[in-house]
Parts: structure tokens; sequence; C-alpha cells
């Protein structure tokens, strides 16, 4: 899977509610070169959410491919996402690009990156990104222990533990949802 720095993002499905949120810090080498970048985009009229890390230019240019897909496939994410996937791996242009998407609706969850894969987590929580496996393991315990929270309420909480502890990840938060 391709290795992607710099960022934190979440997704977490629970209790009837999808959640994705980022980190808004982008750096550049080892400075921060600005921390208020909103990495996450609602597509189909708000019926998808994706968030995505690494190259800022990259992940736009897949953002948009995957849109154009979507409208191809008449908004069937698994559709849209493999159709991008295999796309990213074999053109010139695409298979360059150093990104990861989550892309999520109501139903299910997708991790798509550069090397082909299409991936559905389990426990309904994907992450990507420098702080990736800080994030997931607070996702996961949050889930687990902490019932009366909200996606959201676990999608933010989670970040911020991430951002406590990894240096490519702050607290500055956009956390989008969808209700079941």
């Amino acid at each position: 899977m391709t290795k992607v720095r710099s960022t934190t993002v979440l997704a977490v499905k629970h209790n009837g509610e999808v959640a994705i949120g980022a980190d808004g810090q982008a750096t550049m080498g080892n400075y921060v070169a600005k921390s208020n970048v909103r990495k996450i985009r609602k597509l189909q009229d708000g019926k998808i959410i994706t968030g995505f890390a690494g190259s800022t230019a990259d992940a736009f240019t897949l953002l948009e491919r995957f849109d154009e897909k979507l409208n191809s496939y008449g908004g069937n994410m698994k559709r849209a996402a493999i159709e991008l996937a295999k796309d990213w791996r074999t053109d010139r242009y695409l298979r360059r690009l150093e990104a990861m998407l989550i892309t999520a609706d109501k139903d299910e969850m997708l991790v798509i990156s550069g090397t082909g894969d299409v991936l559905e987590p389990d426990h309904e929580i994907a992450a990507i990104g420098s702080g990736a496996m800080y994030a997931q393991s607070a996702a996961l315990a949050l889930k687990k222990h902490a019932t009366g929270l909200s996606a959201e309420d676990i999608v933010r909480e989670s970040l911020n533990i991430a951002a406590d502890i990894c240096i490519y990840t702050n607290h500055n938060l956009i956390v989008e949802t969808i209700k079941g």
C-alpha cells in the first residue's frame, strides 16, 4: 500500500451514522506549511463523503476523477472506486500520483490506493496518513467501550488523540457526517 505521510484521516460507522474527519495540517518537508487545509469533501449531493491523505494536488486530481466515475456509474460508490483504482494503476499520469482516499456512504466504506487496492475495512473503521494507526486504535477502543458516543464523537476524539502523538497531525479538525 502507498505510504502517505503528513496527515490523518479517519472514518467510522457507528449506530447508524458515518463520520469522516481529518486534521488540517499540511507540511512541506519538515515544517508546517498550512494548518487549516480542508481534506474532507462531500460528493453526490452529500450522499458520499471522501477524505484524502497525501499530496494535495494529487488528491484533488483523484477526487475529480472519482466524482467523474460516480457520475458515470450512477452514484454506485463501489463500482466507481474499482474503476478509479484500475485507471490509477494503469494510466501513466495517474500512477505517479501520491495520495490515498477514504470514501463512504450510508452503507459502506472504502479505502482506495494507487496500488489498485479497494479495501472494505474491518470493524467499520478506516484510517490513512501518518497518524492513521493512532487514530484507528483510539477509534477501535472508543467504539468498543464508549457505546454512548456517536460516530462523529468517536472520530473527533480519536483524531485529537492522534494529534497529541503524531507530529504530522494537528488539532484543526473537519468532520462530516451522514446519518443512516
